[in-house]
């Protein structure tokens, strides 16, 4: 320590003290503006970030909003149509089956009205065959004419016998 008081010379001090002043009164008058509108600029677009970047959460916010309203508006269209499909679904299949027994009911009426017209004409074929049957029974009957009651229960038996039913 003792070098540097020794060392030590007033002028040197006063001229390094006054250069210092002027270098300091130079930055203040020339860098200390610009320096402090620099900061001010970078404080401000700081700011302008910070605030477009809550404006863009807002907004990221707003969509997702929108976007879960969209899906759920899409998800109730969805289930409506698919409420319309089965009840259309549902519609034709009824339809199906109501035209399907009047087609049944229709064909069971038209075979049983041929099964009905079958009837009454095996039945008129069965009258016709009985009545013929019977009237060759009766010319067989007067042509022999027979007296006795036993030799005419004999020949319709036999005339019987001989005779085929259809």
């Amino acid at each position: 320590m003792e070098t540097l008081l020794n060392d030590f010379s007033p002028g040197l001090f006063v001229v390094s003290t006054i250069l210092l002043l002027a270098l300091i009164g130079l930055m203040v008058k020339f860098a200390w503006k610009p320096i402090l509108n620099s900061l001010e600029e970078r404080e401000s677009g700081i700011e302008e970030a910070l605030a477009a970047a809550e404006n863009a959460r807002k907004e990221m916010q707003n969509l997702t909003a929108d976007n879960e309203r969209l899906a759920k508006e899409a998800r109730t269209e969805r289930e409506a149509m698919m409420k319309e499909a089965r009840a259309i679904s549902d519609k034709i299949i009824a339809e199906a089956k109501e035209d399907a027994k009047e087609v049944t009911t229709k064909l069971i009426e038209t075979a049983q009205a041929s099964i009905q017209q079958e009837k009454q004409a095996a039945l008129a074929e069965l009258k016709k065959n009985v009545a013929e049957l019977s009237i060759g029974i009766a010319e067989s009957v007067i042509k022999k004419e027979l007296s006795n009651k036993a030799d005419q229960l004999s020949l319709v038996e036999g005339i019987l016998k001989e005779v085929e039913l259809n």
